[in-house]
């Protein structure tokens, strides 16, 4: 006797199959809450959470745990380079550490912290895009390769403008966006 999950039920209603596209998106599950070892960052200046981190940016298990690291590594150097002067002068102020600089605050958290894991997330951001843009899974024909490579350049560059916007509101000094023609 066939088993009842192994008998096929046949087509009564004599409509063809349905054609609709099927579509399948494959994502990897991100490392296991606490398996990521933690990065240590300047003491002056506040931690970043690898698990936090893949959160806020929507990184799955396809961003491997020690590629993230070493654009997280990439980013914090960056960013902390870029406010050296600006550590400095407040740690001369006797400010402890960057939550400590006097600013308003965003749910109970420094605003200069909230700019700061801004810089740093967005700089990992762009660092991913551009390491993942050459996987070959982009369209094909009719230009539609050209169209994404397109899009992921600009995403690269509003990754880059968000890094360099969170820098300028922390240093409090204005934004500019040139354009060369």
């Amino acid at each position: 006797t066939p088993m009842p999950w192994a008998t096929a039920t046949p087509n009564t209603d004599h409509r063809p199959p349905s054609k609709a596209p099927m579509s399948f998106i494959a994502t990897a599950n991100p490392p296991v809450i606490g398996a990521e070892q933690p990065v240590q960052n300047h003491p002056w200046f506040p931690s970043v959470s690898l698990p936090d981190l893949r959160k806020a940016c929507l990184l799955d298990g396809t961003v491997t745990p020690d590629r993230l690291r070493h654009a997280l590594l990439n980013a914090m150097d960056t960013v902390n380079a870029e406010l050296r002067a600006f550590r400095v002068q407040h740690e001369a102020q006797g400010h402890a550490n960057l939550a400590a600089v006097p600013c308003e605050q965003l749910d109970g958290t420094s605003a200069n912290v909230v700019r700061y894991l801004r810089a740093v997330y967005a700089h990992v951001q762009a660092d991913m895009a551009e390491a993942y843009r050459d996987i070959d899974t982009t369209p094909s024909g009719n230009g539609k390769e050209e169209r994404v490579r397109g899009k992921v350049e600009a995403k690269i560059e509003e990754h880059r403008r968000t890094m360099r916007w969170a820098i300028s509101d922390l240093l409090a000094i204005s934004r500019t966006t040139v354009e060369l023609i």
